[in-house]
C-alpha cells in the first residue's frame, strides 16, 4: 500500500470518556496508525469539532460539523465521509452501506437491564438497520459473534472476530500510580491484609453484588475486596452495598491500575455476560491471576490461564480465591500461564485484521483462540411408553449421530419392556416408575447424575439434529442467564398422519436454513427443551397434569420462569417430530385435558387469562368444526365429548385434572 488509504475511521470515541470500548477504538487505531506508516500510506480519523488529537503519525485528525453526539454520527457523518468507513464503537451511521461496524457484544439484548431505556431502544433499532444495510460486522470474540447472531440475523461465521489486545497495559508505570498506595494503606487499618482487585462499571451484568456477597467469608480468611471503576451514564446503578472489608476507590489513572494489578491477590471478574473482558488479558499483562466467570466470552480469553467459576456460585469463587492466598505455586503457574497467553492477543494483529477487512469486506478473518473450559456436562432424558420399537430407534440415531456425546442417558419407561432393545446397552439407564409423562420424567430427574449441567428432554419419536446438543450447551455457555431452552421443529406430524422414521431422518439432514435465529422469550416445547440442571433443583413436573404433554411443559417451565432467567427458542438446534400415533391416549381423555389442564394451571398462575382462553377456543373450535368430517388419525369427536365433560365438571367445581386418567371417565379405561 503507497499513497493515500481509501478509508476513513469514525472520530466520534475521541469526544468519549475512554472507557473498555473507546480503549479498543484508540489502541487499534494506534496500531493502524504503525501499520500505515510502514506501508507509507496515510488516512484521516473524520469527528466532531470537539474531538481530542491523538497525536497520530499517519492518520490524520479532520474535523467538520455543528452537532455532537449520535446526531453527529448519524446526519453529518455521512456527508463528510465519501469512501469506506471504520466504525469501531458500536454504532455507525444508519444510512450508509460501504461501511465495517466493530459491535462488541449484544448486551442490550442479553442483559437489558443493565442500560437505560433510551439507550437500549436506540441501539436495538440501529444495530438491526446497519446489517440491513449491508455494513460487513466485526467484533472481539467468537462468543460475542454468536450471541450477535442470534439477534441480529447474521450467520456467525460472516462476523469477523477481532480481539483486544494486551500491549498497552505493558506500557503503564506503576510507580507513577498517584491515589492506589495511599488508598490501600488506608483501608480501614488493613493495609497489609490481601486483597481481591475488582473492575468495571456497576451496570447489573457485572455481578458485583456476587463479591459483596462473598466479603465476609472473605473477610474472615483475612482478605479484602478492592473495587476500582464507576459506572457511565448508559448504566442503570447497582447498589454494591457495604461489608467492613470493602474499599470502593472509584475511578483511577491507569498507571494505579497497573500498581493495583501488581499488589491485588487476584482480578475477581464476575460478569454475567462479556463481549470480550479486557481486564481479564491487562491482568495477565501486568502479572496479576485472575478469577473469572465461565460463561460468555470469559473462558474463550482465559484458556488455561485463570480459575473459573459460575457467575452464581459463591462457593466456588470463595474457594478458588482461598486456594490462591494459601498457594504460591498456584498465584505463580497462573501467572505464568497468563503471559504466554498474551501473544493470542495483540493490538498489531488486530489492525491487520482491519486492513485485509477495509481491503476486501468481504474477506474470511481467522478466529480468535477457542475456549479451553471444561464442556458442560449434558444429561439426556426420554420418557416412553408402549413403543419399544421407536424408543429405540431413536435413541440410537441420537447417540451414533450427536456431535457432542451425552453424559448421562436415561430411558423412563412403566415396565423395562418399554426400553426395547436399549435396556442391553451399557450407555443407557433405563429406570421404571408411575405412569404418566410427568411421573416419568420426575423419576428420571431422581436417577440424574448430581454434577449434569444441562438436561435435555426429548421425545421418543423425536428426530435431533446431529449438533443439537452441541448448540444447546453452547447457548448455556455462552447465555449464562438463559434457564430454558428448546429447538425448531421442522415438521410436526402430530398435526397429520405422523412421519416414518426413515423420512424424519431424510428431512432433518436435508433441512434448508432458516429465516430466523432466535426468539425469546419463547416457553419450551416439549418434544425438545433443555434446562438448566442446577436451576431445576428440587422442582419437578406436575403429576396431577396427566396427559397432554405440552401444557405440563408449559406448566413447567413457567414455574421455573418464576424463579428468573431467560426462556428462549433457537433455529440451530432443530428436528423432526414424527408425531407416532401408537401408544397415544383416547380422544374422550385428551378432549378432557384440553378443558380442565389450562383452567388448573390458570389458578396455578402458571398460565394467563389470555392464554387459557385463546387455548380452549381453538381447541374446542377444532374438535367441533372437524367432528362431523374429522381427520383419519384423530378422534375428533371423542375429543369433543371429553371437552364437554371437562367443561361440566368445571361448572360443578370439580378441578381435578388427574380425572383425565381415571378409569371411570366416561366409563372408558385409559389406553
Amino acid at each position: 500500500m503507497s499513497g493515500p488509504a481509501t478509508f476513513a475511521v469514525n472520530g466520534r470515541f475521541l469526544t468519549q470518556a475512554l472507557t473498555g470500548v473507546q480503549r479498543y477504538a484508540l489502541n487499534v487505531v494506534e496500531a493502524l496508525d504503525d501499520a500505515l506508516k510502514n506501508a507509507h500510506s496515510t488516512s484521516t480519523i473524520i469527528a466532531p469539532s470537539n474531538a481530542i488529537d491523538p497525536g497520530l503519525q499517519r492518520i490524520g485528525l479532520v474535523r467538520g460539523g455543528r452537532l455532537v453526539g449520535h446526531a453527529w454520527e448519524q446526519v453529518e457523518l455521512p456527508g463528510l465521509c465519501r469512501g469506506r468507513l471504520l466504525n469501531l464503537c458500536n454504532t455507525a451511521p444508519g444510512l450508509k452501506a460501504d461501511q465495517i461496524v466493530c459491535i462488541h457484544d449484544a448486551n442490550v439484548f442479553t442483559a437489558p437491564d443493565s442500560y437505560n431505556p433510551g439507550f437500549r431502544a436506540f441501539y436495538r433499532s440501529l444495530q438491526p438497520l446497519l446489517t440491513r444495510r449491508g455494513a460487513r460486522l466485526a467484533t472481539v470474540s467468537q462468543a460475542s459473534a454468536r450471541q450477535i447472531a442470534r439477534y441480529l440475523a447474521v450467520p456467525a461465521g460472516k462476523i469477523a472476530v477481532l480481539p483486544n489486545g494486551h500491549e498497552h497495559a505493558l506500557r503503564w508505570d506503576p510507580t507513577k500510580a498517584h491515589v492506589a498506595h495511599e488508598v490501600l494503606q488506608l483501608r480501614r487499618g488493613n493495609g497489609d491484609r490481601p486483597f481481591i482487585l475488582a473492575l468495571g462499571s456497576r451496570a447489573k451484568h457485572k455481578n458485583l453484588g456476587l463479591l459483596i456477597e462473598i466479603a465476609p467469608s472473605l473477610a474472615a480468611a483475612g482478605i479484602d475486596v478492592v473495587v476500582a471503576g464507576s459506572g457511565g451514564e448508559i448504566f442503570t446503578s447497582e447498589t454494591l452495598g457495604h461489608a467492613p472489608s470493602l474499599t470502593t476507590i472509584g475511578r483511577v489513572s491507569d498507571d494505579d491500575l497497573a500498581y493495583l494489578f501488581e499488589h491485588a491477590l487476584c482480578l475477581a471478574f464476575p460478569s454475567w455476560t462479556e463481549g470480550f473482558g479486557l481486564p481479564i488479558i491487562e491482568a495477565m499483562a501486568r502479572g496479576c491471576p485472575v478469577v473469572s466467570s465461565d460463561c460468555a466470552s470469559m473462558p474463550e480469553v482465559c484458556g488455561d490461564a485463570a480459575l473459573l467459576a459460575a457467575p452464581d456460585d459463591p462457593a466456588q469463587w470463595i474457594a478458588h480465591i482461598r486456594a490462591l492466598a494459601g498457594s504460591a505455586a498456584l498465584r505463580d503457574q497462573l501467572i505464568g500461564r497468563g503471559r504466554d497467553r498474551l501473544p493470542l492477543f495483540s493490538w498489531r494483529s488486530t489492525a491487520e485484521g482491519y486492513l485485509d477487512l477495509l481491503a476486501s469486506p468481504l474477506a474470511a478473518r481467522q478466529a480468535s483462540p477457542k475456549s479451553s473450559a471444561p464442556r458442560l456436562r449434558v444429561g439426556v432424558v426420554v420418557a416412553t411408553r408402549g413403543r419399544p420399537d421407536v424408543v429405540s430407534a431413536s435413541v440410537r440415531h441420537l447417540l451414533d449421530t450427536q456431535t457432542l456425546k451425552p453424559d448421562s442417558v436415561i430411558i423412563s419407561c412403566i415396565d423395562t419392556v418399554d426400553a426395547g432393545n436399549l435396556v442391553a446397552r451399557n450407555d443407557i439407564q433405563v429406570v421404571v416408575g408411575p405412569p404418566g409423562l410427568a411421573a416419568q420424567r420426575n423419576t428420571a430427574l431422581a436417577h440424574l447424575p448430581p454434577n449434569i449441567d444441562i438436561v435435555a428432554f426429548f421425545d421418543d419419536d423425536f428426530i435431533a439434529h446431529d449438533d443439537w446438543l452441541a448448540v444447546a450447551a453452547q447457548t448455556f455457555r455462552d447465555e449464562a442467564s438463559v434457564v430454558g431452552f428448546t429447538g425448531r421443529v421442522l415438521v410436526d406430524g402430530i398435526t397429520g398422519p405422523g412421519i416414518k422414521f426413515a423420512e424424519a431422518v431424510r428431512m432433518v439432514a436435508e433441512a434448508p436454513p432458516s429465516d430466523w435465529s432466535w426468539i425469546e422469550p419463547y416457553s419450551p416445547y416439549g418434544c425438545n427443551m433443555a434446562f438448566r440442571h442446577a436451576k431445576i433443583g428440587t422442582m419437578r413436573f406436575d403429576e396431577r397434569l396427566v396427559l397432554y404433554g405440552w401444557l405440563e411443559d408449559r406448566d413447567f417451565a413457567a414455574a421455573l420462569a418464576a424463579q428468573g432467567g431467560r426462556f428462549v427458542k433457537c433455529a440451530d438446534a432443530f428436528g423432526v417430530h414424527m408425531g407416532v400415533k401408537t401408544g397415544r391416549v383416547a380422544g374422550e381423555r385428551f378432549g378432557y385435558s384440553q378443558i380442565v389442564n389450562p383452567l388448573y394451571m390458570l389458578r396455578k398462575g402458571t398460565m394467563t387469562i389470555a392464554q387459557v382462553a385463546d387455548h380452549l377456543f381453538r381447541n374446542i373450535a377444532s374438535n367441533l368444526g372437524r367432528a362431523l368430517w374429522p381427520e383419519p388419525f384423530i378422534d375428533r369427536r371423542g375429543r369433543l365429548r371429553g371437552n364437554i365433560m371437562g367443561m361440566i365438571d368445571v361448572i360443578r367445581g370439580r378441578m381435578q385434572p388427574e380425572r383425565a386418567a381415571a378409569p371411570n371417565l366416561l366409563g372408558t379405561k385409559p389406553q
